[in-house]
């Protein structure tokens, strides 16, 4: 059955190597608490706060996890006045049997409770 999972985490600053490293904690994350592989993941969605446009969060899982045939996309979260800034947000649609595990780091760590 297809499942969303959720995960956020905030990046310490607009570079590409800021967004790289919290990018690449936060989906292997997701990925060691859902037991996840490419292979059951139809989709990911990653979207960013306008504050954060130094380089596409999807770039790092292609190229240093080896996710190649996954489809991914990139956005500009929607502006809300006193949101968290430097988020890195991420929706992952996938073939899971057992509840997805939403995963929450850094300064998003916050946003579910």
């Amino acid at each position: 059955m297809l499942k969303g999972i959720r995960g956020a985490t905030t990046a310490d600053e607009n570079s590409i190597e800021s967004i790289k490293n919290a990018t690449l904690e936060l989906f292997s994350e997701l990925i060691k608490k859902n037991s996840l592989t490419e292979d059951i993941v139809s989709y990911v969605e990653f979207s960013v706060t306008k504050d954060l446009d130094a380089v596409y969060p999807a770039k790092f899982i292609r190229q240093n996890l080896g996710w190649n045939k996954t489809a991914f996309m990139c956005v500009q979260e929607m502006t809300v006045k006193n949101s968290l800034p430097k988020c890195i947000r991420v929706l992952i649609l996938a073939d899971i049997k057992s509840e997805p595990e939403f995963i929450y780091l850094k300064g998003a760590s916050g946003l579910r409770k």
